[in-house]
């Protein structure tokens, strides 16, 4: 509050001549002190802090010892390696003299920009990229709850081989850095992933044949 105290303005004689009126104020800051503490209080209770941000990747368990390889439909594998170096190949791995007779694999070089490992995951995995997007649309006009939601995208990115429907199955990406590729070029292919849709992928070891294939083709 502002209090305004006025002294006498006039003189000590009925004839005395009469001097201006002088006001001194003075404005309480308690009010605005409570104020301030009230303000304060209610954006600390309010406030959300920020949260650390992490990328979760949950490894699988090591299979027993009978276990046996199966065959991983509509797979890519990534390889990463030193200077940045990014190569692929698809479906299975078949060496130089492999026992079936196929002609061996090769390495495709690829890189991290927009027309490079990002369209190529684009590509492949369009189907599932189209279901998402649908369902989204759905969401955001209520037509489905959050909960079925959530429940869709999680089948349709794990989605089976269904041969009879001809349905193929969910993108897989298979991840294998050699001893010169950094930890960055693996965080930037999980988020590539992330980005397209991708919801089947490991981080796993390089085969010996493997290595040697990617050693000569990155000379």
């Amino acid at each position: 509050m502002a209090d305004v105290n006025t002294g006498d303005g006039g003189g000590g004689g009925k004839h005395a001549k009469k001097r201006a009126k002088k006001s001194s104020t003075r404005i309480d800051m308690t009010p605005m002190v409570d104020l301030a503490f009230l303000l304060l209080t209610f954006f600390v209770l309010t406030s959300t802090f920020a949260k650390p941000k992490t990328m979760e990747i949950n490894f699988p368990a090591k299979p027993p010892i009978d276990f046996k390889p199966q065959k991983v439909n509509n797979a890519i594998t990534v390889f990463l390696t030193k200077d940045n170096g990014i190569y692929y190949y698809n479906g299975e791995f078949y060496p130089v003299g492999n026992e079936k007779g196929v002609p061996p694999t090769t390495l495709t070089k690829t890189d991290f920009s927009d027309e490079g490992l990002h369209k190529l995951l684009l590509d492949r995995n369009k189907r599932t990229i189209d279901v998402i997007a649908k369902l989204t649309d759905q969401l955001k006009k209520k037509e489905i709850a959050d909960t079925t939601f959530k429940r869709l995208v999680r089948l349709e990115k794990g989605r089976k081989q269904d041969v009879a429907r001809g349905i193929e199955a969910g993108l897989t990406v298979l991840i294998k850095a050699d001893d010169g590729a950094v930890y960055k070029n693996v965080i930037d292919v999980v988020d590539e992933l992330n980005i397209c849709n991708v919801g089947i992928y490991a981080i796993i070891d390089m085969g010996a044949k493997e290595l040697e294939l990617l050693q000569a083709t990155s000379k």
